[in-house]
This record gives C-alpha cells, sequence and structure tokens, in this order.
C-alpha cells in the first residue's frame, strides 16, 4: 500500500475531490488552509495581504496499483492551471490496522 499525500491551490479541491471519487477512493484525510510555496515557479500561500491564497492537502492510503491512476488525473488537472500549484508525494506504508 501507498499513501498518496496532495497538496494543491484551494481552488483545486472539488476537482481533486472529484478524482478521488472517480477512482472510488473513500478513505482520507483533508486539511483546509494550510500554507507553503512552491520547490519551482510558485507563488507563496499564506494567506496575507501580500499572498492572499491557501492551500489544501489531503492524504490517502491506496492499494499500489491505484498510484499511478491518481498520479496521472492529478498531472493533469495541475497542468490545466500550472500557477495555482498541485503536487503529489507517494510514500511507502508498512502497516495499517
Amino acid at each position: 500500500m501507498k499513501a498518496v499525500f496532495i497538496h494543491f491551490d484551494q481552488a483545486h479541491k472539488d476537482d481533486v475531490i472529484r478524482i478521488l471519487d472517480k477512482y472510488m477512493v473513500h478513505g482520507f484525510t483533508l486539511w483546509d488552509n494550510t500554507q507553503g510555496r512552491g520547490t519551482r515557479n510558485g507563488e507563496p500561500h499564506y494567506g496575507s495581504h501580500a499572498w492572499p491564497s491557501l492551500n489544501n492537502s489531503i492524504m490517502t492510503v491506496v492499494e499500489n496499483d491505484m498510484v499511478s491512476k491518481l498520479k496521472t488525473a492529478l498531472k493533469e488537472l495541475d497542468e490545466i492551471s500550472p500557477m495555482l500549484g498541485l503536487r503529489v508525494f507517494v510514500l511507502n506504508v508498512e502497516d495499517v490496522y
């Protein structure tokens, strides 16, 4: 199993959840209003007057064969509006109970 951590501009929230629904990923944790800045060309997302946008973050645990489907769909979403920002991190899950 893999943990998929998705960090994205809050404008993508409904679309990211739609992607999870499409692939029947039912379990996830959502953090609203997370802050950060991209590693490449992304502008800061601090929720301030100077940098007013914010991010959201989702973590889900899925079977290994689901990872590539999610990454492909999320990459397509990111390419529609690359300045908003969306990143996907995949981590190994050693145990679930």
